[in-house]
């Protein structure tokens, strides 16, 4: 009786050692597919990490790479034209597997996920056969991210996103094998299904009927606050913004980071801004975001690049000096990096009125919990001015980016033009802007139409009034900025 007793027992022990074994087993091969990160290259200068490191986004909101791959294959009815994923206006560079703002990481498997260069990265021409000049941390202004949101989301809607027409797409440029072909049919696959539809029903309140479009070099930025970080109802504010540039914030200061100045310092809109991206939060993010700030605070801007005419930008100096210098030059006097009211500036308010107590109350709620204790976001009732370092590479002009050229922001409202396309990066050197007209201009831009909700091109009528001399020697001067 004693040896049976002992001989099950035995037998109960290899099976829970078999067991054991079993669950370490699938335990690390769910690690080694699913959750294993892998380092990334070196990076050969600040600036390339810039435009293609990591800040932890591809864990929570990376797209597997393959299938990234193949989207605009499989659904380019739903690209905003040809090119694939250039046709979003995204700064694609030779020689590059991705476009600028676009990372690749191994996290079990190799994911796409984005960085602060999808919305600070410029690109400039002078002609349009010319290869584009890339210039980081500038602005944005031909990347067209809410295009891309939603060809993510209605390819995520079709009834070919599924595992035989995407591995059928996949196998026409790589080669899976046998045990990641199951795990893309039946897990990888049918979750980037459910997270990409997942994330369009959270946009679905900038697709209302009536809601201005954000265009090339915008995004609403206090709304995906208010609905992302502190899921507060949706209300019917649009608060389109231009992209700002993020060079020299050792001039720049945390207020002229957010427009409104909601968040006075700079550390803690780099931090906001990579957490709204999905970034995880830990004290090695937190170091690498204060890298980051001290690499943005020691950045210039890039200088004018066609020439100028220096005895007519000395005249423009004088002029600057007299009208401009108060608000958009250092100094003990300046108003530079302050808030200017709503009622002086007078510029479109709805960016103003997106951001309520309410959201900052509730942001800071969340950013408690989170951990992440740095300065308070606020409520204000005005704008900041900022200074106009790199002036020349910022167009389109004011916070939302209603007026086209510097020629066309001292001109009086009813002189701008009320009709314009955004997103073209060849360069106007006499008006110091982009090109925002003609056949290429239109066919690349979006339209820009000033009487859509948002889209305001009224108030800043300071320099409205300068005969076309001095008009013409401060736009010279301002391109030395």
């Amino acid at each position: 009786m004693a040896t049976v007793t002992q001989g099950k027992w035995r037998r109960l022990k290899i099976a829970l050692g078999v067991l054991v074994v079993l669950i370490a087993f699938v335990a690390a091969f769910g690690w080694y597919k699913f959750l294993r990160e892998e380092p990334e290259p070196a990076f050969a200068t600040d600036a390339m990490r810039f435009k293609y490191g990591s800040i932890g986004t591809e864990n929570d909101a990376g797209i597997p790479y393959w299938i990234f791959l193949v989207l605009p294959r499989m659904f380019p009815e739903y690209l905003p034209g040809p090119g694939g994923y250039r046709s979003f206006g995204l700064p694609w560079e030779e020689g590059q597997e991705l476009p600028v703002g676009f990372t690749k990481k191994v996290v079990g498997f190799p994911r796409v996920g984005n960085n602060c260069a999808v919305c600070h990265t410029a690109t400039y021409r002078s002609t349009e056969a010319e290869t584009p000049t890339v210039v980081v941390p500038g602005p944005g202004h031909t990347s067209n991210v809410q295009a891309l949101i939603r060809f993510l989301a209605r390819c995520a809607n079709d009834v070919r996103f599924n595992a035989n027409d995407i591995l059928g797409e996949i196998d026409l440029v790589y080669d899976l094998g046998p045990v990641d072909r199951l795990l893309y049919r039946f897990i990888i696959i049918p979750f980037t299904k459910k997270a990409l539809i997942e994330q369009g029903r959270q946009f679905a309140w900038m697709n209302r009927d009536g809601w201005t479009d954000w265009g090339p070099g915008r995004t609403d930025p206090m709304n995906l606050t208010k609905y992302f970080m502190t899921k507060l109802p949706l209300d019917d504010t649009i608060g389109n913004a231009d992209m700002p540039p993020i060079w020299n914030l050792a001039l720049r200061g945390g207020n002229s980071l957010q427009w409104d100045g909601s968040t006075p310092l700079s550390l803690a809109v780099v931090v906001d801004s990579a957490l709204g991206m999905q970034a995880r939060h830990s004290g090695a993010f937190i170091e690498q975001m204060k890298r980051l700030e001290a690499w943005l605070k020691a950045t210039p801007p890039p200088p004018y690049p066609f020439p100028i005419d220096t005895r007519l930008a000395a005249a423009g100096k004088a002029v600057f000096d007299t009208g401009c210098a108060s608000c958009h030059a250092p100094g003990d006097a300046s108003r530079m990096g302050h808030l200017i009211p709503i009622a002086e500036v007078g510029t479109d308010r709805n960016r103003l009125d997106s951001w309520t107590q309410a959201g900052a109350d509730a942001a800071n709620r969340v950013r408690t919990e989170l951990g992440v204790n740095l300065a308070n976001m606020v409520k204000t009732d005005g704008y900041i001015a900022v200074p106009l370092d790199g002036i020349w590479l910022r167009a389109p002009y004011l916070h939302n980016g209603s007026v086209p050229t510097l020629r066309d922001l001292l001109q009086p409202p009813e002189r701008r033009p009320t009709v314009f396309y955004r997103g073209y990066d060849v360069y106007d050197p006499l008006n110091v802007g982009f090109q925002t007209r003609g056949p290429e201009a239109e066919r690349v831009g979006v339209k820009h139409d000033t009487a859509r909700k948002a889209n305001g091109n009224g108030g800043h009528l300071y320099g409205t009034t300068l005969g076309p001399r001095d008009t013409d020697a401060l736009v010279e001067y301002l391109k030395t900025l």
